[in-house]
């Protein structure tokens, strides 16, 4: 269930703190939540998104929404439905909207349907010239936090934080060591491929789109 209305806090664009504020809920009810909530929270959900199929929250049948009309969940304020730009150093104590030290309101906001359909959870500027050409500096690229790293998609780009800083690389496996993951830059002439311990990563990101501007 957690994961579902975090799924759903995502499809909002909104922060845990902030849809447990307007909703009514009690400050963190939702990394509490189990395989079961009370009926008063169900009711005050339902009450504010009446279009969320409740069904789906309860056991993952069936779609998210009862319907496609997305307007009719989405709430009118148009930073509930956006996704905030925060700069690469915050990405590693990021795990929401709300969380302390980065404010929903101070972040720079993009409203980008795909994204919000994907999940995408924040946006961060691409700085310097590693992922070249696949990204180019000042690129703005979306990502969503791993929560629970249980695999790597090989070859796929992420937003690493580790004890070298925050890094944009692809991760390969290191089929001579399997506690390390060999970072990949696609400019590799200039930034040549390098383990790490997998122990080292403080926090994964995916990255699931970019924007750039010609």
């Amino acid at each position: 269930m957690k994961k579902r209305l975090i799924e759903f806090l995502a499809y909002l664009g909104m922060g845990q703190n902030k849809f447990e504020e307007k909703v009514g809920l009690s400050r963190g009810l939702i990394n509490k939540i189990g395989d079961s909530i009370r009926e008063v929270n169900k009711n005050k959900i339902l009450s504010i998104y009446p279009d969320l199929n409740w069904d789906w929250i309860l056991t993952g049948n069936g779609s998210m929404l009862k319907s496609d009309n997305k307007i009719s969940i989405v709430d009118s304020d148009k930073k509930l439905c956006s996704i905030p730009l925060i700069s690469i150093d915050a990405v590693a104590g990021f795990v929401g909207i709300d969380n302390e030290g980065i404010r929903y309101e101070d972040c720079e906001q993009y409203s980008v349907p795909e994204f919000e359909k994907s999940g995408v959870e924040f946006l961060i500027r691409v700085s310097g010239s590693s992922m070249y050409p696949k990204y180019s500096n000042g690129d703005i690229l979306a990502c969503r936090k791993i929560t629970d790293i249980l695999f790597f998609q090989w070859g796929k780009v992420y937003v690493i934080d580790s004890s070298q800083g925050q890094l944009v690389k692809r991760i390969y496996e290191d089929k001579e060591n399997p506690d390390y993951i060999i970072l990949v830059s696609d400019n590799n002439e200039k930034y040549p491929p390098h383990p790490i311990p997998k122990s080292d990563i403080r926090s994964l990101s995916i990255v699931l789109g970019v924007i750039r501007m010609e």
